[in-house]
C-alpha cells in the first residue's frame, strides 16, 4: 500500500505537529507533503524528503505564512496524490482538501475545524496585528468559507482529538467524526507520590489561559503557586499576583518535569480543544484542577483524577480547590489512569483499528 502523509504547513512545532511527527514515525515509508516547510522551526524530519508545494517558493511565506491563507487551498488542490493508496492528512484548516484517485481512502486527522473562518473575532483577539485589516479580512474569509465547507465533503474519515471537535466537524461540516485523544510520551513524566506545598500553572501568557482567574483566587487563599511560561500577558499578570505567588518564566523541559511531579496539584483555567497539560500532569501522578469544558470532559475522571469548577471565575475555582484538599489522591492511580489511555501504544492501538477496516 502507497502511503501520502499530509500536513497543512511545517513552519512551527505544536501539538498538531506533534502528532504529525508520530504519524511519520509510524509510517516510515509513506511520503510526505506539506505547503511551506522551514526545517529549522518544526519537528525533526531526519533524512525524510518533504514535498511542497509552490508556496515554498514564495519569498517570506515561512515567516509570513499565516499571511499565505487565501492560497493554500489552490496549492493543496495541485499536488499530484493520485498514486496513492491511502492519504492521511493532518489538518487544522487546507492539507484535507487535497485530491485522491476515486479509490483511494483519506483519512483526516482534524485537530479543529478551520478557527480562523469558523471563529474569527476569537482569531483577531489572539493575533491582534490583524485586527486593523478586519473589514476586508471578513470580505476575504466569507469567501474562504464556502471554499472551506466544500473541501471539507474530501476525507472519507475523520478524526477528532476531542469530543467538542467532532461536535465541532459535524455541526459545521455536516461529518461525522471518530474521537481518538492524542497522546503524550509519557517515558518523558516522572512519577512521585511525594508532593511539595505548592500548585502549579503551566501555559503561555495570553489572554485565554485566563491566568487572571488562577492569580484572583490564590491571592484570596494565600497558598503558594507556581506560573511557568511567558508571553505577552506577563507584566499585567505579575501586577496582580501577591508575594505568596512565583513567577518563573520559561523553564526547561527537565525543570518542568520535576515541578509536575511535586505539585499539589496542576490548575487550568482555559477552555480547550483538548489540552495536553492535564494529561502530561496526570503521567506525573498528580491530580488536576481544571475549568471543567472542552477535552478535560475527555481526559479527567471527576474526584479520581482531578476536580473541575464550573465557571472561569475566581470563586468558583476556589471552591474547587477547598474541595480538592479534601480528597485523598491516589497518585499511582492516577498516573495508572494517563499512561493506559493517553500513551503512544494505546493511540496507534486505537488508530489502527479504525485504519484498518477503512483501508
Amino acid at each position: 500500500m502507497k502511503i501520502a502523509l499530509v500536513h497543512d504547513y511545517l513552519t512551527q512545532r505544536g501539538g498538531a505537529e506533534r502528532v504529525f511527527e508520530l504519524l511519520c514515525k509510524r509510517y516510515p515509508e509513506a511520503d510526505i507533503f506539506t505547503s511551506i516547510y522551514d526545517p529549522q522551526k518544526t519537528i525533526d524530519m531526519g533524512e525524510r524528503i518533504v514535498k511542497t508545494t509552490f508556496l515554498q517558493k514564495v519569498p517570506g511565506a515561512a515567516k509570513y505564512f499565516r499571511l499565505m491563507a487565501p492560497v493554500y487551498f489552490p496549492a493543496f488542490r495541485a499536488l499530484n496524490l493520485q498514486d496513492y493508496d491511502l492519504i492521511i492528512s493532518s489538518s487544522t484548516s487546507f492539507a484535507k482538501a487535497v485530491r485522491k484517485h476515486p479509490n483511494a481512502r483519506h483519512i483526516c486527522f482534524c485537530h479543529n475545524v478551520t478557527r480562523f473562518l469558523w471563529d474569527t473575532q476569537t482569531y483577531l483577539r489572539e493575533y491582534g496585528d490583524y485586527r486593523y485589516f478586519a473589514p476586508l479580512i471578513e470580505k476575504v474569509f466569507q469567501f474562504m468559507r464556502d471554499i472551506d465547507l466544500k473541501y471539507a465533503q474530501e476525507p472519507d474519515l475523520y478524526i477528532a482529538n476531542s469530543s467538542i471537535v467532532a461536535r465541532r466537524i459535524q455541526s459545521i461540516y455536516g461529518k461525522n467524526a471518530i474521537v481518538i485523544n492524542y497522546p503524550i510520551d509519557t517515558n518523558n513524566f516522572v512519577f512521585s507520590d511525594i508532593k511539595d506545598e505548592y500548585y502549579l500553572a503551566s501555559a503561555r501568557m495570553i489572554s485565554y489561559k485566563r491566568l487572571d482567574i488562577i492569580i484572583e483566587a490564590f491571592n484570596w487563599l494565600g497558598w503558594h503557586l507556581l506560573i511557568s511560561g511567558d508571553g505577552p500577558e506577563q507584566e499585567r499578570l505579575k501586577a496582580k499576583a501577591l508575594d505568596n505567588i512565583e513567577f518563573l518564566g520559561h523553564v526547561s523541559d527537565s525543570k518542568r518535569k520535576d515541578l509536575f511531579s511535586k505539585a499539589k496539584s496542576v490548575i487550568v483555567a482555559a477552555l480547550e480543544d483538548y489540552g495536553l497539560v492535564p494529561v502530561e500532569a496526570n503521567a506525573s501522578g498528580t491530580p488536576v484542577i481544571a475549568y471543567g469544558a472542552g477535552g478535560v470532559l475527555d481526559t479527567q475522571i471527576p474526584k479520581k483524577t482531578g476536580v473541575f469548577f464550573k465557571r472561569q471565575t475566581p470563586e468558583s475555582l476556589y471552591t474547587a480547590l477547598l474541595e480538592a484538599g479534601e480528597i485523598n489522591w491516589n497518585y499511582a492511580n492516577i498516573r495508572n489512569h494517563a499512561v493506559s489511555n493517553f500513551s503512544e501504544t494505546a493511540f496507534f492501538s486505537k488508530v489502527e483499528a479504525v485504519i484498518g477496516p477503512a483501508c
